[in-house]
């Protein structure tokens, strides 16, 4: 996994999103279009936008922001507004090294995630194909990220997730830039801060959906059952900065 096979500098002059699909909206659906639930499955209360506002680039890097601003979509309204975006269809890989280049907003009910999904859901729809978080965090534990994987034949009885947490040394926190990261081969998967390994999950072929290609998804959340408390609107405007990203082989 020594060979650079894609990378994203949002540092460099001429950062773009050409590899980029901008998402929208609070609505989770199928590989289809057809509409599935509200939310995004996760009961979040953000509304994805395409507005400078919530999405843009400077020599900073680039930046997801969650605001209070009031949109109204159809007969429903909702009250924060952020960004989400992914590489379906530009982008996806299996087994390689991914690492992401972020700093994360803090405060009650600021849900950011570094993510993946199947580009094919071969083995059916979620959570059958499988989902891969690289990283996640709740705003209002700032000393902590979590990595997960969600797989399991069903969305009952059989539905697994396999979550793992990383505590960062006394006075480290997701407000400053860390490199979360992915290793991933047919045997196992390892989520990685910094460099360091810390949740190892073997592979199981034929049992885990694990070895076909996923993409990847940026998003910062408001609200959702992550981390069911009241959000702290105090914490708004949230910012997750990412400055790069590179994916080896």
């Amino acid at each position: 996994m020594n060979k650079l096979i894609w990378h994203q500098n949002f540092l460099s002059s001429g950062a773009d999103l050409k590899q980029w699909n901008i998402r929208q909206g609070n609505d989770l659906v199928d590989d289809n279009g057809n509409f599935i639930t509200t939310g995004w499955g996760n009961n979040e209360q953000q509304f994805y936008t395409d507005s400078a506002n919530n999405l843009y680039i400077d020599d900073q890097g680039l930046h997801l922001c969650a605001h209070r601003e009031i949109v109204e979509s159809g007969d429903r309204r909702f009250v924060y507004t952020s960004a989400k975006i992914d590489t379906k269809n530009h982008m996806s890989f299996c087994y390689g090294k991914l690492i992401v280049r972020a700093k994360l907003p803090t405060g009650a009910g600021i849900w950011p995630g570094i993510w993946m999904m199947p580009q094919d859901s071969v083995y059916g729809s979620w959570p059958a194909s499988g989902e891969i978080d690289i990283m996640e965090a709740k705003g209002r534990l700032p000393d902590r990220v979590y990595g997960t994987l969600h797989h399991g034949t069903d969305m009952g009885p059989n539905k697994i997730t396999d979550e793992f947490h990383y505590a960062f040394e006394q006075g480290g926190s997701i407000d400053a830039f860390h490199d979360y990261g992915l290793e991933w081969d047919e045997n196992s998967m390892r989520w990685t801060v910094d460099g360091h390994c810390f949740a190892e999950r073997r592979l199981q072929p034929g049992v885990t959906p694990f070895d076909q290609r996923f993409f990847l998804i940026l998003n910062l959340a408001v609200g959702g059952w992550f981390d069911d408390v009241p959000i702290d609107e105090h914490a708004l405007p949230a910012v997750m900065t990412i400055t790069g990203i590179w994916l080896y082989q």
